[in-house]
């Protein structure tokens, strides 16, 4: 693609997120979405591959009708109320529409089928963009709406992203696939706690955003997009597939790792909050997730493939991102004795 032209889509990326997230008002927050559905689509369909073409149609097909609904939900809400505020929404019919887009907008259960195919069908920078930037918008009106928005429909909707997001995953072979499964997953547990304490959503979304950045970034110096190839992958930079193997752990939410944390909150949180079934019903799911974490990282590091490849090791990358990598790697890894902190500041 042209460079002034992927510059360009970009800029509008950033600029329909800010709109978004800086808009009081409903149309503004709206016209930000519709900014960014329309910056992405050509990031999705830069390869010109028929899969990518698919993605991009399915992505655009989607966002659309959950735009639809986000203005159909604000404009029923004004009519009731007389405000388009965005913290206003108080009427329950519009708060139930705006839950259903949003869910959408993310891809949580059950309006999740269209993620795992956008992001398989996308470049790993497309599918990094669309993993963590592009989930900023909706949970920021999620966010700021959080009061008025029904218990019981975002904590089912939470435990069966969970569920699906760890079972789907179990039998991928397809590394972009696992990641939007995976993906679903941690958006259950964001979601479960969003009502009760909207911080620690976002805490847990910041913490995501980093882990996967990190994973994506690796994925793209290494060129892996399928188990078998990252069998193979040990013998380009193995000090690059060790932290990897971390990195997967830590999105895995083992201690002592970076992953941990966001975990451990939700769980105290909803424990104060009488949700001791739902967080060991959401602890006990995301088992499954572990178990494809624990096989990627399987590939990665211990399994010695039958037919080893004579490359030479590359022990150092001249790639610009490679101090982007290591940056965020130890801030995935070794987050966790600083939790009080990132508390305090957030």
């Amino acid at each position: 693609m042209n460079p002034q032209a992927n510059l360009i889509f970009i800029i509008s990326l950033l600029l329909g997120t800010t709109i978004t997230i800086s808009s009081n008002h409903w149309i503004m927050a709206w016209t930000g979405l519709e900014i960014n559905t329309l910056a992405i689509l050509p990031l999705i369909s830069k390869s010109h591959h028929p899969r990518a073409i698919e993605a991009a149609t399915k992505y655009f097909l989607t966002q659309a009708a959950a735009s639809a609904l986000v203005l159909f939900s604000s404009m029923t809400n004004a009519w009731y109320t007389g405000q388009w505020d965005i913290t206003q929404l108080t009427h329950p019919t519009s708060s139930l529409i705006l839950t259903s887009a949003i869910a959408m907008k993310l891809g949580l259960v059950p309006f999740h089928f269209w993620f795992p195919e956008v992001l398989q069908g996308s470049p790993l920078t497309t599918g990094l963009l669309l993993s963590t930037m592009m989930k900023l918008p909706p949970i920021t009106l999620l966010y700021m709406t959080s009061p008025s928005l029904n218990p019981t429909l975002l904590t089912t909707l939470a435990i069966l992203s969970t569920a699906l997001g760890g079972w789907m995953g179990l039998n991928q072979t397809q590394i972009r696939k696992i990641l939007a499964f995976s993906s679903i997953s941690h958006l259950g547990w964001m979601a479960i706690i969003i009502i009760y304490n909207p911080k620690l959503t976002l805490i847990n979304f910041y913490l995501y955003a980093m882990m996967t950045a990190t994973i994506f970034l690796t994925l793209n110096t290494i060129k892996v997009l399928k188990l078998s190839t990252l069998m193979t992958s040990w013998t380009k930079i193995p000090s690059l597939n060790a932290m990897l193997l971390l990195t997967l752990l830590s999105l895995a939410g083992l201690p002592p790792l970076t992953g941990f944390l966001p975990k451990w909150l939700i769980i105290q949180e909803l424990t104060k909050q009488d949700m001791a079934p739902a967080a060991t019903l959401i602890s006990l799911l995301s088992l499954l997730s572990l178990f494809f974490y624990l096989r990627l990282a399987y590939c990665t590091t211990i399994t010695l493939p039958p037919h080893t490849t004579n490359h030479m090791k590359q022990w150092r990358t001249n790639k610009p991102t490679s101090i982007t990598i290591a940056i965020l790697t130890i801030m995935s890894v070794m987050l966790l004795p600083i939790s009080p902190m990132i508390l305090t500041i957030v």
